[in-house]
């Protein structure tokens, strides 16, 4: 399980090629193509009165909810189906879909856009948490404005607190995150010739694609071909958005009979699609006379938006992750998702987790300096261990290596060192983090609702097809399933095939999402390919089949309670970061970055050091620079001059190092890895920055602005 694999691997492109050159979604041709333009509401909350379409020249033409063909539904099946492919009597935030314009020119398209007249009449929209939580203009969604609450209790906490000697307050915020994958979002939709819809984009999930589309058209799933294109990045905002998109194009392919592109450039991609959501967590923590933690009372509450989407899923995993690697012995949780009238939130990097694991890497170390002791012996003294009993009174089943990474990361880094030599307010500091992240699906989602299958099959040549709908989008799949089958099956890595996934060709493997692709479908990968083995020489062609089973020994998960084990296995890190502020101007300079994980054993180091920096440097991106305000549902940056993103020229090189703890149930010991490398460096920075201020930073992204409010507030 242990054994090393070569990472001196050719990477064979896959998908589109034109001369060995990927095609991305946009650059595909498509013989007689027209250009879809959405024409989106300008409202945040309103009735729609009437919509009024200028007179369309010869080869053009507007598609709305009328046109969704009988059998079919207007509402696009996510894991809710609350969104609307047409908004056609309320609309519930700014840039909503009202309808396409269709044609062959694009800024004859823009023109018709422009002319297109609706009349609304308006509601009152509700902006922010608080106002959604004290129902300001009633209720969005369901009587409480909230999409999901849920409550977890470990141990007694309430007697925890009657005993308490002291209780200590806090109140931590996150901010909107935008996704800036270097391609924005494009679908394209047609009939095929024989009969069926064909579906080609840019995204993570197929499968989720087909069916939605196949709901809203009214067809059975296996009339929807879906067609991954090379994809240019995603990170969560093409899991859920595509669908958002696919639908409406569909329903216009259908009518017309031609081919239709639905391209954004990056100001429509800014300004309307969905981001990571916002949160503000409260902390009520309950310690005796000696400063020991008796135990917490934390409530959780995200900014969900005008819809649904995954925001229940994201939720869970915030409450999961708010405790993070700490076994505190009587916490309550609570967590609400609330509707509001922006655009709705929905998946990124982390799921939830960042916002809970900032909000309890914050919480401990105020709770530091609150009570005078240092910080890092503070979190020692809690960190969970083998056997340990979760939030969800499940079990951490695998051995915990916090002590490993610990004292590997302080031997990098001087983190101890520093911390002497550095007096707080001195305008240098230095922060550390500690966290985890649950490898795959929560609770139940791999094993009663995704399902996962992968095939394998020996071709007559020799070569061997790789069959899975997980997708390449630069996190390197097509490097490491690739490795995963070819290690197993004792071949050159060249003789196994792993195309983009059509949804005719692979069986549902599940999404590219939640650290599952390694974790989860690899190791399906590694038993599909070990069955393939032991029957390579029965034929010229076999076919093999895999379908995920959970591990053994875990602790049975109630949905309905949100209790057991939520995650068979966890990822674990911990970052140090370095800083020096400037008095004059609070801008940050950020003068050293280290980072230590657990993730499993490494299928390839290289790919996992590319994860690791281009996690961190995101992840400071949304700790320090990344500000994205709304005023009454617009966002105001929308262009990627006025949203600020990190640069090569903003952040020093990343010292990493890696913690060998092979998982079992992984690919020759592998857990998941691409969410974990965010998960810690934004509360890294703000510990870093507080230090350097002495004064308490409680929100993201730490701004010269927040530093200023923070320091003219007396708090240091």
């Amino acid at each position: 399980m242990n054994k090393k694999i070569s990472t001196s691997i050719k990477r064979v492109d896959a998908g589109i090629k034109t001369g060995g050159a990927a095609r991305y979604i946009g650059d595909i041709p498509f013989d007689g193509l027209l250009y879809g333009k959405i024409v989106r509401s300008s409202r945040a909350r309103a009735t729609i009165k009437s919509v009024s379409v200028p007179a369309l020249p010869e080869g053009y033409y507007y598609i709305d909810a009328k046109d969704i063909p009988s059998g079919g539904r207007n509402r696009i099946e996510m894991i809710k189906d609350d969104w609307p492919v047409f908004a056609d009597e309320q609309v519930r935030f700014i840039g909503e879909t009202l309808g396409l314009l269709v044609g062959p020119d694009r800024k004859e398209l823009n023109r018709l856009r422009d002319e297109v007249q609706v009349e609304y009449e308006d509601l009152t929209p509700v902006f922010s948490i608080e106002e959604s939580e004290a129902l300001k203009g009633g209720p969005i969604h369901g009587e409480d404005n909230t999409y999901a609450d849920y409550r977890l209790k470990k141990g007694d906490p309430d007697a925890a607190f009657a005993k308490a000697a002291r209780v200590i307050e806090d109140t931590v915020r996150t901010g909107f995150q935008e996704h800036i994958y270097m391609e924005p979002q494009g679908v394209v939709a047609r009939t095929e010739d024989d009969g069926k819809l064909g579906i080609f984009f840019s995204g993570q999930c197929p499968f989720y694609v087909r069916h939605a589309v196949s709901a809203t058209m009214g067809v059975p799933e296996d009339q929807v071909r879906v067609q991954q294109a090379v994809t240019g990045g995603a990170f969560g905002g093409k899991e859920h958005y595509p669908d958002v998109i696919s639908t409406p194009l569909a329903v216009a392919a259908r009518k017309i009979g031609k081919p239709i592109g639905l391209f954004f450039d990056r100001v429509e991609d800014i300004s309307f699609t969905p981001k990571r959501h916002p949160s503000v967590t409260r902390f009520k923590t309950a310690l005796d006379e000696e400063g020991n933690i008796l135990g917490m009372d934390i409530d959780v509450r995200i900014d969900a938006g005008a819809y649904e989407s995954c925001s229940m899923v994201v939720l869970q995993r915030a409450i999961f992750s708010v405790n993070s690697v700490y076994n505190i012995p009587n916490v309550k949780i609570r967590g609400r998702a609330f509707a509001t009238n922006n655009v709705p939130s929905d998946a990124y990097r982390g799921f939830g987790a960042p916002q809970g694991l900032f909000a309890i890497e914050a919480h401990m170390s105020h709770l530091a300096r609150a009570i005078k002791v240092d910080e890092l012996k503070l979190k020692q003294q809690y960190l969970l261990k083998q056997g340990d009993v979760t939030v969800t009174n499940g079990r951490i089943h695998e051995e915990v290596k916090l002590p490993e990474i610990i004292q590997r990361i302080d031997e990098m880094s001087g983190y101890s060192k520093k911390l002497k030599e550095y007096t707080p307010g001195s305008w240098k500091g230095v922060g550390v983090s500690l966290f985890n992240h649950g490898s795959g699906f929560t609770g139940n989602g791999e094993q009663e609702i995704i399902k996962g299958v992968v095939k394998m099959r020996k071709r007559a040549d020799g070569l061997v097809d790789l069959l899975v709908s997980n997708v390449e989008m630069g996190q390197g799949l097509q490097t490491t399933f690739r490795k995963i089958a070819a290690m197993v099956l004792e071949l050159p890595v060249d003789s196994v095939v792993y195309n983009d996934p059509n949804t005719d060709l692979v069986p549902d493997s599940g999404p590219t999402c939640a650290s599952r692709s390694i974790a989860v479908v690899g190791y399906l990968v590694q038993e599909a390919a070990k069955k393939l083995k032991d029957r390579w020489k029965e034929s010229d062609i076999v076919e093999v089949r895999q379908q995920y089973e959970p591990p053994e020994g875990l602790i049975p998960w109630d949905q309905a309670n949100l209790q057991g084990d939520a995650y068979p296995s966890y990822g674990w890190g911990a970052n140090v970061i370095e800083v020096e502020v400037d008095p004059l101007t609070y801008e940050v300079t950020t003068k050293g970055i280290w980072a230590v994980h657990d993730v499993g054993v490494a299928i390839d180091e290289k790919v996992v050091e590319g994860q690791v920096d281009g996690g961190i440097i995101q992840a400071l991106g949304y700790g320090s620079l990344e500000k994205l305000e709304v005023k009454e549902g617009r966002f105001q940056q929308k262009t990627m001059a006025d949203y600020t993103i990190p640069t090569t020229m903003d952040f020093p090189k990343i010292k990493s190092a890696l913690v060998d703890n092979p998982y079992e149930y992984g690919p020759f010991g592998a857990k998941g890895a691409g969410e974990l490398v965010f998960d810690g460096a934004a509360a890294a920075f703000a510990d870093a920055v507080q230090m350097a201020i002495n004064g308490d930073v409680k929100q993201i992204p730490v701004t010269p602005e927040y530093i200023m409010e923070v320091r003219e507030d007396g708090n240091n």
